[in-house]
């Protein structure tokens, strides 16, 4: 069971900074999330970082932020399929997906036509993640609302492979236990990180919010989980290198405890 760690958890440093940080603390590879940072674009930018560091690439995370929509293309699909043949690329397992945003009505349609036939073409995992829902404009303090098709759960719709996204869940207000077991066996991805409950994408250190993460990662040792562990911790108000470096110590020291390794 592989544990490794997002490129996005050393931002605002670039994805070379996070080959060298997971080197440094002996995590098992990397995720790359696709977003600005240039390197995290390019694959042969990417395949150099990890043979220079001897860290692998565990998974990709496509672009499919509000802030990535035009990322190696405007069209939702292309960003996917090149998702898929950089993991190909990369020797990645898994690409790791948003559910489609509610607007994105072509591409919601077809989404689950998509990634059955990536995978069968690739054989690479693509792994749809549990979102949470957000305050529209001008809404009230309370209100809130999904901004994907259907919902922010996909096993509402089902798809062969998840991701389980623990900081999502946080915001969301979901039993993130219970939405493992309607995962079941398509559970392939997890995403290690803990949240107060707040109805925002917090990312904190496992063990510093409320969310069941160690009895998450104890559940999957006993369920013979094979898929990986990523910490996508959000380090970018570390004062300085030496306490982001003991936050992504910290979050590699509780997972490998949890998981008995």
């Amino acid at each position: 069971m592989a544990v490794g760690v997002s490129t996005a958890s050393v931002w605002p440093l670039k994805a070379g900074a996070a080959f060298e940080m997971a080197a440094d603390l002996g995590y098992d590879g990397v995720e790359v999330m696709v977003w600005a940072d240039p390197v995290s674009q390019d694959v042969s930018a990417l395949r150099r970082w990890s043979r220079r560091t001897g860290v692998p690439v565990l998974s990709i995370h496509s672009p499919s932020l509000l802030i990535t929509q035009r990322v190696w293309s405007p069209d939702p699909e292309v960003r996917l399929r090149m998702s898929v043949d950089a993991a190909l690329e990369l020797g990645a397992r898994t690409v790791v997906v948003h559910p489609p945003f509610r607007w994105q009505r072509r591409y919601g349609d077809a989404f689950g036509d998509l990634v059955d036939e990536l995978e069968e073409a690739s054989g690479i995992e693509v792994a749809v993640e549990n979102m949470f829902k957000v305050r529209p404009p001008g809404g009230s303090r309370t209100s809130r609302v999904s901004a994907f098709r259907p919902s922010i759960d996909p096993t509402d719709v089902g798809f062969r492979h998840y991701t389980l996204d623990l900081s999502h869940t946080a915001a969301a207000g979901m039993d993130a236990l219970a939405l493992a077991e309607r995962m079941g066996s398509g559970l392939t991805h997890v995403h290690l990180a803990d949240g107060t409950g707040l109805p925002k994408d917090e990312h904190l250190v496992p063990g510093r919010g409320i969310e069941p993460c160690a009895e998450l990662l104890e559940k999957l040792v006993n369920s013979d989980f094979s898929g990986q562990i990523v910490l996508e911790i959000n380090t970018r108000r570390s004062p300085n290198a030496a306490q982001r470096s003991r936050d992504l110590a910290e979050s590699l020291l509780f997972a490998r405890f949890h998981l008995g390794q």
